[in-house]
């Protein structure tokens, strides 16, 4: 198997400032808004998002959770793979809020619909925005779509993004893996 470079960590950091601001332009001081990171990989550009917001944009009081969508997966029970569930940390109001639901990499789309039908479980939104740091475009299985984006990569069906961050990995970089190389 073999890794290709696609972000390297300069230009994961140019990405995370310019969703920053793309979120500041749209929600100015988040009084209505709440930011939602998807367990377990969204969680992690959430937290950089919101650091981002409070050290560069002075933005400390934005509302925000961690989605667990383990069980609201449409093959919650259609694998022989044992899921584990992250910690759901939503002590967050959500009714009539405008909600930025995040997560690393958008795929097929199910699990963003995950995303949407749990989030339902705390009240219902004014909006809902998605904003996720890759998005493989061809990818789809569902008519989702990105809000905000980090960018856009056209992968093969053998290939893997990965996303490494340097509280996880030591570094921020985001990968092709070619799975079809052994």
């Amino acid at each position: 198997m073999s890794n290709r470079l696609l972000l390297d960590t300069i230009e994961v950091n140019i990405i995370l400032n310019r969703l920053a601001c793309q979120l500041c332009e749209t929600h100015k001081d988040f009084s209505n808004s709440v930011i939602i990171g998807v367990q377990p990989r969204g969680a992690v550009l959430a937290k950089r998002l919101l650091s981002i917001l409070a050290n560069e944009h002075k933005l400390t009081e934005i509302s925000n959770g961690f989605l667990d969508i383990t069980f609201f997966r449409d093959d919650f029970r259609r694998t022989e793979k044992v899921l584990s569930a992250s910690e759901n940390l939503m002590d967050v109001s959500v009714e009539g809020k405008k909600i930025v639901l995040i997560d690393d990499v958008l795929y097929t789309g199910r699990s963003i619909r995950a995303a949407l039908t749990a989030i339902d479980s705390y009240g219902r939104p004014s909006e809902i925005q998605l904003l996720t740091l890759i998005d493989r475009r061809f990818s789809r299985h569902l008519p989702i779509q990105p809000d905000y984006l980090g960018r856009q990569v056209d992968a093969i069906a053998d290939e893997k993004v990965l996303v490494h961050w340097k509280e996880e990995h030591g570094e921020d970089a985001v990968y092709i893996l070619n799975q079809s190389d052994e």
